[in-house]
């Protein structure tokens, strides 16, 4: 896979919460929005490439992932005359804007997901245009895509090798705590393998990572002094931290004991270390100092440059936007509407640059324009 290999523009029309989507993709991108609003939905575009491009799934699982619900559950809600949900990406390859992947599908009379279109395209050359004659004749191979085919995928495999590379992380804290409710995971965006797959990193890798969260961590919980990895009776891995305590050798904690905050900002750093494709990250403020939020885009940026890959955040936090290194071609607004959500950069919002021109903070002008409509009223919940 070529490392200069990056999304720069995503295209959807009829993608869940989106009646019609069209945006450029730097290499941070800053999700701002309501609840419900398609911010989890918008990153999910970018999952159901990895999950088409991935071994062992594909188009037809991709769709009917339970996430997902099959072509009725993606297809949004003020789709009309026109049904089949698109999705198109391009993507810069040294420097220049070279592949093109295009994908259209709809349900048939049985509800089963079909292709409708497939178009593959490097440097305006096109590369695969379905449906061609063979799948007029077998009209069953448009149940595939040819990006998930070894066997027709040669001439573009680095574009299937690197959607296969995007990872998505939203950890949740019980279930790093009880990993036994995800044995057989493999990559659990939630965290359930994140102790095997510190377990099962190369052994110097893993521990100069960890030397390097310890560091981190020493700043956001300053009494923790060690942390390491050990594996009980059974096997199954563990972390555990040394925190300063009355005792002259200190207290140790496993995972068990550890933080909502403490558990989600060591996954969070963890994965930020990996050499992957593109990061999308749910949240990541959820349970974290406001202090710590704040330093979080610095952190991202840093990480960054020593790894290139690209990072798509989803958040609600003011903190986390109040970071002057966030530029205006980064963070996008999406703001519900009858016929779904749009997409706004925030550089083209007009109120959003002139209150940045008059001192406001990214966070003072964004978050505004995005709450809900008379908000205030859930305070008079339950009132009589």
């Amino acid at each position: 896979m070529s490392r200069d290999l990056r999304f720069r523009r995503l295209r959807l029309r009829n993608w869940k919460n989106f009646l019609q989507v069209d945006v450029a993709v730097g290499n941070r991108l800053f999700l701002v929005g309501a609840n419900a609003a398609g911010k989890s939905n918008l990153l999910d575009a970018f999952r159901f490439l990895r999950d088409v491009a991935l071994s062992g799934s594909g188009f037809r699982e991709a769709v009917l992932h339970p996430r997902r619900g099959g072509v009725a559950g993606i297809r949004c809600l003020a789709a009309r005359r026109y049904p089949d949900v698109e999705i198109t990406v391009e993507l810069e390859e040294e420097g220049a804007v070279a592949w093109r992947y295009e994908i259209t599908f709809y349900q048939d009379n049985q509800r089963r997901p079909r292709i409708r279109r497939e178009r593959v395209s490097r440097s305006g050359e096109a590369l695969v245009d379905r449906p061609n004659e063979d799948d007029n004749k077998d009209p069953e191979r448009l149940t595939q895509t040819y990006l998930e085919q070894v066997s027709v995928n040669q001439p573009f495999r680095d574009l299937a090798v690197f959607f296969s590379s995007i990872r998505y992380l939203h950890l949740v804290p019980q279930l790093v705590r009880e990993p036994d409710r995800s044995v057989g995971r493999a990559n659990d965006p939630f965290g359930g393998d994140f102790l095997e797959q510190v377990a099962t990193t190369q052994e110097r890798t893993r521990t100069a990572r960890l030397r390097r969260i310890q560091r981190a961590l020493r700043v956001a919980v300053p009494q923790l002094e060690q942390i390491d990895l050990w594996r009980d009776a059974r096997g199954t891995p563990h972390l555990r931290g040394k925190y300063q305590h009355w005792r002259a050798q200190g207290a140790w904690q496993s995972e068990e004991q550890f933080s909502d905050g403490t558990l989600r900002l060591m996954g969070l750093l963890w994965a930020t270390m990996d050499k992957g494709g593109p990061l999308l990250l749910e949240e990541p403020e959820m349970s974290l100092h406001p202090e710590i939020v704040r330093v979080l885009p610095q952190m991202l940026a840093r990480v960054q440059r020593r790894s290139g890959r690209q990072i798509f955040v989803s958040t609600h936090s003011p903190d986390l936007l109040r970071d002057e290194g966030i530029g205006l071609d980064e963070a996008m607004l999406l703001v519900p509407g009858a016929e779904g959500s749009e997409v706004v950069p925030a550089g083209s919002n007009r109120e959003v640059r002139a209150l940045l021109e008059g001192g406001l903070s990214l966070a003072d002008a964004a978050i505004p324009r995005t709450r809900p409509e008379n908000v205030a009223q859930l305070a008079l919940f339950d009132d009589v």
